[in-house]
C-alpha cells in the first residue's frame, strides 16, 4: 500500500515539486492549499488532511500560534514522521527575525511526532519565481547585498531530500543544511542571467535603510522588512556563505549548481 504524504504549500515552488516527486517514488501525495480548502487560519480544516496519513512536509505558518497545535493534530492523527522546511543560519537568527521558523522548529522538535528539519540557503528559483523575478524581469534588482557569497539552492534538490526523509527511518532528529555546491555572489548571479538573457540587468546595493524603505513603499509590513532585512544581515556576515555537503551525502550526487539553473531556465 502506498504512502500517502500530506504536502503543506503544494501549489508553492517547493511543495509542487514536492507532489511530482513523491508520485515519481511511488507514494501518493496529498495536496493542501487554500484551493484545496486548507487554511492555517482555521484549525477545523486541518484534520480532514492530516487524517490517514503517515507523513507531512511542513512549511511554516505564517502565525506562529499555528505550528504547536499543527503538531498536536498531527500526533494525534498517527503520522510517523514530520519534515519541516526552514532557513539556514535560523541558530544565529535573533527568535525577533523569522519568528514562525523559530516557532515551528521548537514546535516540532517538542512534539510527538519523529521529525527532520531541513535549513535551506535561498532558492535558484527566487530569481525566476516570485521574490526577485519581477526586478529581474524589469532589468533591475535592487537589495542590500554585498559581495558575500551565496551558495544558492535548486529547489528540486530540497524536494528530492524531502521525499527522502519523508519515506525512510533514518533522518528522525536530523536537521539537515541544504545549499548549492558553490558561492556565487549576487553580481555573479545577476551577471550570469543577464548573459543568459542578452538583457542587461543592474545590481543596485541598498543600505538596510534605503531597503527598509523601499519595502514599505511597496507596501510590505514593518515586519516583513524588519524579518527580511535581517536575513540579509546575516548573508553579509557570511553565516550562509559556506556551502553545505548534505545534499550529496544525502542524494549521492551533487547539488545543482547555479550555472545548471541558468542554463535550464534562462533562455
Amino acid at each position: 500500500m502506498s504512502e500517502e504524504i500530506l504536502v503543506l504549500g503544494a501549489t508553492g515552488k517547493t511543495g509542487r515539486r514536492m507532489v511530482t516527486t513523491l508520485e515519481a517514488a511511488g507514494a501518493v501525495p496529498r495536496k493542501a492549499s487554500r484551493a484545496t480548502g486548507f487554511d492555517w487560519n482555521d484549525q477545523s480544516t486541518w484534520k480532514p488532511f492530516l487524517h490517514g496519513a503517515t507523513a507531512a512536509y511542513v512549511i511554516a505558518p505564517e502565525d506562529p500560534s499555528a505550528a504547536a497545535p499543527f503538531v498536536e493534530q498531527a500526533a494525534t492523527a498517527g503520522l510517523r514522521r514530520l519534515v519541516l522546511l526552514s532557513g539556514r543560519g535560523l541558530d544565529k537568527t535573533p527568535p525577533t527575525v523569522f519568528q514562525g521558523m523559530h516557532t515551528a522548529e521548537k514546535a516540532v522538535r517538542e512534539g510527538a511526532v519523529p521529525w527532520t528539519i531541513l535549513r535551506a540557503n535561498n532558492f535558484n528559483q527566487n530569481f525566476s519565481e516570485q521574490v526577485w523575478q519581477p526586478e529581474i524581469e524589469a532589468g533591475r534588482l535592487s537589495l542590500p547585498a554585498d559581495d558575500t557569497p551565496e551558495p544558492f539552492v535548486d529547489v528540486q534538490d530540497i524536494a528530492e531530500v524531502a521525499a527522502l526523509t519523508l519515506t525512510t527511518d533514518d533522518h528522525h532528529g536530523q536537521t539537515y543544511d541544504l545549499s548549492g555546491p558553490e558561492g556565487v555572489t549576487f553580481t555573479e548571479a545577476v551577471a550570469k542571467i543577464a548573459q543568459a538573457t542578452g538583457r542587461t540587468i543592474d545590481l543596485v546595493k541598498l543600505t538596510p535603510t534605503e531597503y527598509r524603505e523601499a519595502l514599505l513603499a511597496l507596501g510590505a509590513p514593518e515586519e516583513v522588512a524588519t524579518e527580511l532585512n535581517g536575513m540579509f544581515e546575516g548573508m553579509r556576515a557570511g553565516h550562509l556563505a559556506t556551502p553545505s555537503e548534505d545534499i550529496p551525502r544525502l542524494l549521492g550526487r551533487q547539488a545543482k549548481s547555479f550555472d545548471a539553473y541558468v542554463s535550464e531556465t534562462w533562455r
